[in-house]
């Protein structure tokens, strides 16, 4: 299995917001997917970025001040289908596209993959379903994103098989096997978003490789163990909860300082788009 990182555009935003301690300068976070070529299970996303239907779902209020307080530039950059057309694929192949969680930056996409199964929390889709106006908007949530198919493919993860972890996991302990071979664990990492998930792929080394979607802004965050700084608390559904994942994240880190930690808004994860791809399994 080959894992690979793309772009799909990116938001310009304050750092310190993201970092305690960070400058007072506007940045841009980019909106990543992966893209996951299992020997099995075939072509599979962990989320679909941004795309062109962001413009389209914020043209009128109240969505539109999603747009205005994140501006975002989608133009220079692939789309999701783009990307995996450019990696010798069909949008058609495209067997499963995992969910970390509903915000707008991670879903643009789904519409593009008209085989593909949603793998995702049961919780988390019940919690945004029925969000309208501006209910939604303060959720990150832009209704429009979701197919209107979306339950006739979804598959939930708490149906999956829970499985536990190796213990190069710690302190995550639990997760659900989501295709019954241990290659792709997925994780509850809410807060940011609740019931958001994040997954351990089966490293080649033996080492895991997580992709944590949103559950830090940064990895660098993960390793000075600098939490966002308190107005950004406003954005996440849960103050506590989010705090716990951080907290398990940076453990995670201190006890395996090697493992990569991958994250939807991470320059460092941004550096390996484009590149050759980690081997797994």
């Amino acid at each position: 299995m080959k894992l690979t990182m793309h772009c799909t555009g990116a938001c310009k935003q304050l750092e310190i917001l993201s970092l305690r301690g960070g400058k007072w300068r506007t940045v841009a976070f980019p909106g990543l997917f992966a893209m996951l070529e299992h020997p099995s299970k075939g072509l599979i996303l962990f989320d679909t970025g941004y795309s062109p239907r962001f413009a389209e779902a914020t043209r009128r209020l109240p969505y539109a001040l999603y747009r205005w307080t994140t501006p975002v530039e989608t133009g220079v950059h692939l789309t999701a289908a783009e990307h995996v057309r450019a990696a010798g694929y069909a949008p058609e192949d495209v067997t499963a596209v995992v969910i970390s969680h509903f915000h707008a930056d991670h879903i643009c996409g789904l519409a593009d993959f008209p085989n593909a199964k949603f793998i995702c929390s049961q919780a988390g889709y019940d919690s945004v379903a029925s969000l309208k106006g501006l209910a939604a908007v303060k959720r990150a949530v832009l209704p429009d994103l979701i197919p209107p198919d979306f339950k006739a493919r979804a598959f939930w993860v708490e149906q999956c098989p829970e499985a536990a972890l190796p213990a190069a996991c710690r302190p995550f302990e639990r997760g659900w096997d989501l295709f019954g071979d241990g290659s792709v664990t997925a994780v509850d990492l809410s807060g940011h978003a609740a019931h958001q998930i994040g997954v351990f792929l089966r490293g080649a080394d033996g080492n895991p490789v997580l992709l944590g979607a949103d559950a830090s802004w940064s990895a660098q965050a993960v390793r000075e163990n600098r939490l966002p700084s308190p107005p950004a608390f406003i954005l996440f559904d849960g103050r506590q909860d989010y705090k716990r994942t951080f907290g398990n994240l940076v453990e995670l880190h201190r006890r395996q300082p090697e493992m990569r930690l991958l994250f939807t808004h991470c320059a460092e994860a941004w550096e390996l788009c484009g590149k050759e791809g980690i081997e797994l399994l």
